[in-house]
């Protein structure tokens, strides 16, 4: 069963050190002590966000390595990537990281992984790592003012806006790309939230319901029907932590 867990912010989210989506990431691998890979390249490798990684996924949850692009220190990418149970891209850039990927080969390795019928790798992140499994979704890849994004991996249908309470051209712009057709019905999470998805035997990937560590969430499901926007709230699983939030937004 191979799974994707969509999160609406990136950094904010990493730095949530107790937050119980890492666990319920974790969980998913069905692993005691999981192999989880950063992988930093929408933010050109930040040394500061990849720590912050090590600090939320250290190794007495898990085993945490990283990968760098702009710095390549390894020539089997595929032997190493394949190597881990969690594939967890951090926010920033996702156009410039999208292309980055394609020119590494990075984004073939991982449909590799994704349509292997025995995979069991959970593909996860926030904001850029939220956005890229889908077939597209809006960004400030390009300036201040947000665009559309159409080049997703494409791993899921459909598009994904994250960031829907925290950014206020978030909403428009996502409504007016789906009312003239530039993205595909999709998906909408505030910060704190993400969305679970499955495949089982490289069959059609299914939504098995979103998850948020507040409440009230905010995860909808959003489509253009006949000229209106129409968005119908998702089912979610509101966590449980098992220890105090020491740092990041509440809602």
């Amino acid at each position: 069963m191979a799974h994707v867990v969509a999160t609406g912010a990136g950094k904010a989210m990493m730095e949530r050190r107790n937050d119980p989506t890492h666990e319920y990431i974790l969980r998913l691998t069905g692993t005691e002590r999981p192999r989880v890979l950063f992988v930093g390249t929408a933010t050109g490798d930040e040394q500061a966000y990849t720590l912050s990684f090590y600090k939320t996924y250290d190794s007495d949850r898990c085993a945490p390595h990283h990968l760098t692009l702009f710095h390549r220190d390894l020539d089997d990418l595929a032997g190493f990537v394949k190597g881990f149970d969690v594939i967890h891209v951090g926010g920033g850039n996702t156009a410039n990281m999208l292309d980055v990927w394609r020119r590494q080969g990075l984004d073939e390795i991982m449909r590799e992984m994704w349509d292997d019928p025995a995979s069991n790798t959970v593909f996860t992140g926030g904001s850029a790592g939220g956005i890229c499994w889908f077939e597209g979704g809006t960004t400030d890849s390009y300036g201040p003012t947000l665009q559309v994004l159409p080049e997703g991996l494409g791993f899921l249908h459909g598009s994904f806006c994250p960031h829907y309470d925290a950014e206020d051209q978030r909403q428009p712009l996502f409504h007016d790309a789906l009312l003239k057709g530039e993205l595909a019905t999709g998906y909408a999470v505030g910060n704190l939230q993400s969305l679970h998805f499955e495949r089982a035997g490289g069959g059609t990937p299914e939504f098995v319901t979103a998850i948020s560590p507040v409440d009230p969430p905010l995860a909808l499901r959003v489509e253009a029907v006949d000229g209106e926007i129409v968005e119908t709230p998702l089912p979610v699983q509101v966590l449980e932590g098992t220890g105090p939030i020491v740092k990041g937004p509440s809602a």
